[in-house]
């Protein structure tokens, strides 16, 4: 039996390795869709938990994994050997930056490294993780037919770029447009199969290449338009104008303006990596791309920006940041999550502290810092709890995420000096002098 017939009569087994932000609700939407579908993951804590039939992301309610894991449908292992029983693999994995700014891409190749061995004919291989063009013929490819495979005849492989926005109630894993680029016509067949099993639109796009520059292309466009209006924000700042109120006016035209926000830094996985692995890989054809580049150090630049006009607002009290306390509100880097990947709070505790103040972070959705790349000195530093003790006892509290959870009214009645990142506090009642907006 083919493998579109087998995915077009749903007996495929489809594998997903990397369960997190992208895997685990990719995983359960085959499960629900009708597949066998297999999680793997070297996480064995996340392992645990499918199979206990709880969710460890916020976003994802357990009621959902319980469901297809009492639905006989879902099964999850650390063991790759599992990848020689399924029809379809997606790989789902990290592809940070390295500390100069350069693709780091270990993640990719060991897992395929893993994956490789236990291949065999007939099999989809899908890579999900946002590169940059090339890489899946560089590196999936060049494994895949060094490990006996013909491309295209015996093994297909396949680009699909993740979409996911965690926390976004309006559009979930399946009603996303699925971009599907293949190595061969017949790879995109298959992509076309394996996709269009689980998802409402695909688009089918001409090679590998297009579909790892599409997603990169639809993130730099964010890159740099947050750049230019966290520029804007500085100017406007200077001059005594609200960037906010300017960007609500600017939003009535009807065409040509889309709103952008400004904000204390970028975060999650996607808009501060995904530029520069365009950026690394232009170098390659002597291309320099000015405006990534620039994005990229004005958004850097904007954790210093809220700790200078924190510094200016405790000096206007009489208050320096050294010997100051100083709850940042947001840990996460986007509402309403739990995901603090990147996240520029973490870079906002690291310049307080550095300046002798005394730091606390409360977020609803992040209890306890989790082990990071970049921060682990704070791994192990719990929330602060939400009081009215708590929240008068600073000096100066930071929003850097507006989480619907915040108790807006209460800390305005409790704060003596609120930085506002986000423009939470707008509309809310205030006392004269008691928010800036950073």
């Amino acid at each position: 039996m083919s493998p579109l017939t087998r995915i077009h009569n749903k007996s495929s087994v489809i594998g997903v390795v990397g369960l997190g932000y992208v895997g685990l609700p990719l995983v359960l939407a085959y499960a629900r869709a009708g597949f066998q579908a297999i999680g793997i993951d070297i996480d064995s804590s996340k392992i645990d938990h499918l199979y206990a039939g709880r969710s460890y992301i916020k976003h994802i309610p357990s009621d959902q994994v319980a469901q297809v894991r009492s639905s006989g449908k879902l099964d999850a292992t650390s063991d790759f050997s599992r990848v020689r029983d399924c029809d379809a693999i997606i790989l789902c994995v990290p592809t940070p930056l390295d500390e100069h700014f350069e693709p780091d891409l270990s993640y990719v190749t060991g897992t395929l490294d893993s994956v490789v061995l236990h291949l065999r004919a007939g099999q989809i291989l899908s890579l999900e993780s946002t590169t940059y063009p090339g890489t899946t013929e560089e590196e999936v490819v060049t494994r895949v037919e060094a490990a006996g495979f013909k491309v295209g005849q015996n093994i297909f492989v396949v680009y699909s770029p993740e979409r996911e926005d965690p926390g976004n109630p309006r559009f979930t894993a399946t009603n996303i447009p699925k971009v599907v680029g293949g190595h061969t016509p017949a790879c995109l067949a298959a992509g076309e199969a394996l996709y269009g099993a689980a998802f409402d639109q695909i688009v089918p796009v001409s090679s590998t290449q297009v579909a790892e520059m599409t997603k990169l292309v639809e993130n730099i466009y964010r890159s740099v338009n947050i750049g230019l209006v966290n520029e804007l924000k500085i100017a406007a700042d200077k001059m005594g104008i609200d960037i906010w109120e300017v960007i609500r006016a600017a939003s009535t035209k009807p065409f040509g303006f889309t709103p952008f926000y400004p904000g204390p830094g970028l975060g999650g996985h996607c808009i501060p990596i995904d530029p520069f692995y365009l950026t690394w890989k232009a170098r390659e054809f002597g291309v320099h791309t000015r405006f990534i580049e620039l994005a990229g150090e004005i958004n850097r630049s904007m954790p210093e920006y809220v700790v200078r006009r924190t510094m200016e607002a405790l000096n206007s009290r009489g208050k320096a940041v050294k010997g100051s306390c100083i709850l940042l509100l947001g840990l996460a880097y986007k509402a309403n999550v739990d995901d603090m990947r990147e996240s520029p709070t973490f870079e906002l505790m690291d310049r307080f502290q550095a300046l002798g103040a005394s730091v606390q972070f409360h977020d609803p959705h992040v209890p306890v810092v989790g082990p990071t790349r970049e921060h682990m000195n704070w791994a192990g530093k719990t929330s602060l709890e939400w009081t009215s003790e708590n929240l008068s006892a600073q000096d100066c509290i930071v929003i850097a995420t507006h989480h619907s959870a915040f108790k807006l009214d209460e800390l305005a009645a409790n704060a003596d000096l609120i930085i506002d990142t986000r423009n939470a506090m707008s509309g809310m009642k205030i006392k004269p002098g008691q928010v800036v907006k950073a």
